[in-house]
């Protein structure tokens, strides 16, 4: 069998193959045998049946397993004489028939990436001390206070800062209706009826609430507001909005005092101290799990910054569409409209293929380090893992089990565990400094 690799850039590789004429006889004997005794042939008993018979009633068939039998038989060839790491070995096309009857066929491979491991050892690592800010703590009771605030209309005074302040607002863009002059929705920039405000400096949007302040319930302001460079919606970056306002009530919110009464309000039978310390206990797993995430993320940015090799096309395509859904998912989460997405689609395709790039860069980073640490996950890992996954969904395991290996998952899964086994071994042997300059940041 004569094998010919013709690499191509972009983890591409044309693979050419041409299987000598006794070979190719001698599989085609051995498949021809198979359906002689196997096929039934009206008019012969079954196996009884002649060759020529056999060979013009299932030509085709017979092409077919002749090709795909020799087909693997030439990848597993190619993977022993050319070392190849070939993540998919595509279709066999072009067969032909040479005249002394052998075989040639090529096929496109698509390779993994050629990695060069850096030192993954000793990977320094900043992240804040473990043990939870007394203040945060405070913060978190602050929250809990105003969660059980009560509101108390003012009719004395205009509005002040603190305040709550409940509006209807339209806004226009050079004198127009805003959506008018984009020619499409805008979400909440556009109006509101019933919005409630508190009166910060930070809310809704910079500047804002300070220009409600003076205003008397039935009063109307006209609020002009230069939108922020990192606007989600595009057209609208760092363009002055004009927003008019009603003030139809203002409000005084008063807040519990925080003491054993408010705590048995949240938890009833649990006094201040008790209610103080559990949320301190949820605010150090939460804290605790954000660092964690912290390490992997630092330790995935160094080999991202350090390394640069090429992808697959097909892999990186794939995973920007992956990215590109998730990101659509959250976004529709949080409230954002299908127009609003649509019209942020190239924004999202370009944030979601940097993060397809980062991501499979990383994933094959780790898979080399895996095999150099010999790092694997037994059969009895991967079972105790998809008896877990089958519990969570409330199946049977042995059900789950099944159904996975028919669908073809369990390589994926067992790649994804030792994965998840590389990260923690780079963690374990990461040089982690704690610093309180180091801030947490979300995912």
């Amino acid at each position: 069998m004569n094998l010919v690799v013709e690499k191509q850039p972009k983890c591409v590789a044309t693979l050419h193959v041409e299987i000598p004429a006794e070979k190719v006889q001698s599989q085609r004997k051995q498949i021809l045998r198979k359906y002689a005794s196997n096929a039934r042939v009206p008019g012969f008993r079954p196996g009884k049946a002649p060759n020529a018979v056999i060979e013009k009633r299932f030509e085709k068939e017979i092409a077919e397993a002749l090709h795909e039998q020799l087909s693997h038989e030439a990848y597993d060839e190619a993977l022993k004489q050319e070392s190849l790491k070939v993540l998919d070995f595509g279709v066999p096309e072009d067969f032909r028939t040479l005249p002394d009857g052998g075989l040639t066929f090529v096929s496109k491979l698509t390779l993994a990436p050629e990695v060069q491991l850096p030192e993954y050892k000793g990977v320094s690592v900043s992240v804040p001390p473990v043990a939870v800010p007394d203040d945060e703590v405070q913060a978190q009771l602050k929250v809990i206070q105003e969660r059980f605030a009560e509101f108390k209309d003012i009719e004395d005074r205009p509005a002040a800062m603190a305040d709550v302040a409940v509006i209807d607002y339209t806004s226009t863009l050079e004198g127009q209706p805003i959506e008018e002059v984009l020619g499409k929705p805008v979400g909440f920039i556009a109006g509101r009826q019933g919005f409630w405000i508190r009166l910060e400096d930070q809310t809704f949007l910079p500047g804002f609430a300070a220009q409600l302040v003076g205003m008397k319930p039935a009063e109307t302001r006209d609020i002009p507001i230069t939108l922020p460079g990192d606007f989600p919606v595009a057209e609208l970056q760092t363009r002055e909005v004009l927003f008019h306002v009603t003030l139809t009530e203002l409000k005084e919110s008063i807040v519990p005092e925080l003491d054993d009464e408010l705590a048995a309000r949240l938890l009833p039978g649990k006094t201040l101290e008790e209610v103080t310390l559990l949320i301190r206990e949820n605010m150090q797993h939460e804290r605790k799990r954000k660092i964690d995430d912290m390490k992997v993320n630092q330790i995935i940015a160094h080999f991202n910054a350090q390394m640069d090799f090429e992808l697959p096309e097909a892999l990186v395509t794939q995973e920007t569409q992956a990215q590109a859904d998730a990101m659509v998912h959250r976004g529709m989460q949080s409230g954002m409209s299908e127009e609003q997405i649509a019209s942020q689609q190239s924004e999202i395709f370009a944030s979601a293929g940097q993060q397809a790039v980062s991501n499979l860069r990383a994933n094959f980073v780790l898979q080399e380090i895996a095999k150099a640490e010999n790092i694997t996950v037994t059969d009895a890992e991967l079972v105790h893992h998809l008896t877990r996954s089958a519990q969570s969904r409330k199946e049977a395991p042995k059900k789950f089990i099944k159904d996975m290996q028919r669908a073809g998952r369990l390589p994926s899964i067992r790649n994804s565990l030792v994965v998840e086994k590389t990260v923690d071994f780079l963690v374990e042997h990461a040089n982690v400094v704690e610093t309180a300059d180091a801030v947490i940041t979300e995912n």
